[in-house]
């Protein structure tokens, strides 16, 4: 079945482009964490870059605005730009970096790909994350959760990462070392 193009609406008709931009963007994204090719994972990165993961806290019910830490206030499981991560990918890549040696298997799955918000060439994007991982013969990490993405045009690669704010959905982290990207 053919959809008449003619009948779409220019705004709807960009939406839709926009998201599937968006989609292909961060579907590749998972594609370069998965492939090892950090080097050029960290290519999608502006310089500028604010990585940010929470800790998340057990809270009574109401008290909502004390579920995860403030990244002025408090320490957090990462609150990163680009030049730290840039560091993390050097020490990984050096072969002697113990957490990756032998090195894990990671598959990264995005859904639930949501644009929330245009301003020029910045796009506010929300999406859910399932991130498995699986070292040596039994060790065997899942992470799931939610990103806030700040995503501005480049014409290299398509988009640049401005900023990410990464929420796990578990409040405890059982794993021996977080390694993985997210």
């Amino acid at each position: 079945m053919m959809i008449d193009v003619s009948a779409v609406d220019s705004a709807t008709l960009h939406r839709v482009i926009l998201q599937h931009e968006v989609d292909q963007f961060l579907y590749k994204e998972a594609r370069l964490l998965d492939e090892r090719r950090l080097e050029e994972w960290l290519d999608l990165l502006a310089e500028e870059l604010h990585y940010w993961m929470p800790m998340r806290r057990n809270i009574k019910f109401g008290d909502w605005d004390l579920e995860f830490t403030d990244h002025d206030t408090e320490i957090n499981w990462f609150d990163e730009g680009k030049d730290i991560l840039a560091g993390r990918i050097r020490q990984i890549n050096t072969g002697v970096h113990w957490p990756e040696e032998p090195v894990s298997r990671f598959e990264h799955i995005v859904s639930n790909v949501e644009v929330v918000g245009v301003e020029g060439d910045e796009i506010r994007v929300n999406s859910k994350f399932f991130c498995y991982q699986n070292r040596l013969q039994d060790e065997v990490n899942h992470f799931v959760g939610r990103r806030e993405d700040l995503l501005r045009r480049d014409p290299q690669t398509g988009f640049k990462i401005v900023r990410r704010k990464i929420i796990l959905a578990q409040n405890v982290m059982l794993p021996k070392v977080v390694n993985t990207f997210f």
